[in-house]
């Protein structure tokens, strides 16, 4: 079987372009909306990262599994094949092992012949054996609520003082909430966005990303706001897969941060969710050092895992660098004027893929 997929070989298709990839992605329960078309199509509007999908068939020509992955090309960071970039996960499509290893046979071949410095996956649960020669290059936290319970009995879950509390605080001092995606709304979210990428001493992604964004995905996408007096405090932005509501950015004004606003809009979209029937509530990836983050996360009744990105050549993963380069380049941000991020953002995110 391994020998007859190997020399049968992969394809290349466009998946912006190439109907069989959606067909795929339908049919497929380990796709997510990370390999959606309209999640591709903003990541080539915004950076210019060519979405390539690998793919093997079945004995009738039909699409069975896949591999998708962007083509990064920067003179500041080199050339390379990641799957997929600024996603927090990207599953292999593989019916199965022999498929899986047909798919990456045909990737570590395209990076050579393309003359890339390394390829990165970057799976949700996928299982990658060891003969297939990639190496660990970063481990996150991955945290999914399950929505099967009651509204009240997701409610009882969440820490009593830092989640239940403060929606009842956000309740009595009267917030204001609005959800949608238009460019109002977009605007009120990037303007919430700067600050919070400031106190993480990082600059802000293009503003041009969250507007391709909510266009490309239309009412897959909710951007949602809770203001006091008409002045924003917190936003969410999350996504709709089928039956899964996918947390992707929040923000918020840290002055007014004890209003519990950021906890109502996480309390808003879950109510939402469970209207609409939807079973799980992805809630992302956290890096391991973001103890808060985590934390919050935990608080609001979610279960953790790890989630591995892997890269070939192992040669290509960093050994203690990486970290060290982010500290020196967050003392540089935090020496610019708050005027300046935007536009470091804009120029630098297309090369940190």
């Amino acid at each position: 079987m391994r020998t007859e997929l190997r020399s049968i070989g992969a394809r290349e298709i466009d998946p912006l372009l190439d109907q069989q990839w959606s067909t795929l992605v339908s049919s497929t329960s380990a796709a997510s909306i990370f390999h959606s078309p309209a999640w591709l199509q903003a990541l080539y509007q915004t950076y210019g990262y060519k979405p390539v999908a690998l793919t093997t068939s079945d004995a009738g020509g039909a699409p069975r599994s896949g591999l998708l992955f962007c083509r990064v090309e920067s003179w500041l960071s080199g050339r390379r094949l990641v799957s997929l970039p600024f996603s927090d996960h990207c599953e292999p499509l593989a019916l199965g092992l022999d498929d899986f290893l047909a798919l990456l046979d045909a990737l570590k071949a395209a990076a050579r012949s393309s003359g890339c410095k390394y390829i990165e996956i970057r799976p949700l649960s996928f299982v990658l054996p060891v003969e297939c020669g990639l190496e660990p290059s970063r481990c996150l936290c991955h945290h999914m609520l399950d929505l099967s319970p009651t509204p009240a009995e997701l409610f009882g879950a969440f820490h009593k003082d830092c989640v239940q509390r403060k929606i009842r605080r956000s309740e009595r001092e009267g917030l204001t909430y609005e959800e949608g995606g238009s460019p109002d709304l977009v605007r009120k979210f990037y303007h919430l966005q700067t600050l919070t990428r400031r106190r993480k001493q990082l600059p802000p992604q293009p503003f041009a990303w969250f507007q391709n964004l909510a266009e490309c995905m239309g009412n897959k996408l909710k951007i949602r706001i809770a203001s006091k007096d008409g002045k924003p405090v917190a936003s969410i932005l999350t996504l709709q897969d089928r039956n899964t509501l996918v947390y992707k950015y929040g923000c918020s004004d840290k002055v007014l941060s004890n209003l519990g606003g950021t906890q109502l809009l996480f309390w808003r979209a879950i109510q939402d969710a469970k209207d609409l029937g939807l079973s799980a509530f992805d809630l992302g990836v956290s890096d391991w050092e973001d103890e808060g983050l985590i934390r919050f996360k935990d608080r609001l009744g979610a279960t953790r895992s790890a989630v591995t990105y892997w890269r070939y050549p192992a040669s290509s993963v960093a050994k203690g660098g990486a970290k060290w380069k982010l500290k020196a380049a967050k003392r540089l941000f935090s020496c610019l004027p708050s005027s300046l991020l935007p536009t470091v953002g804009r120029l630098l995110y297309r090369h940190v893929a």
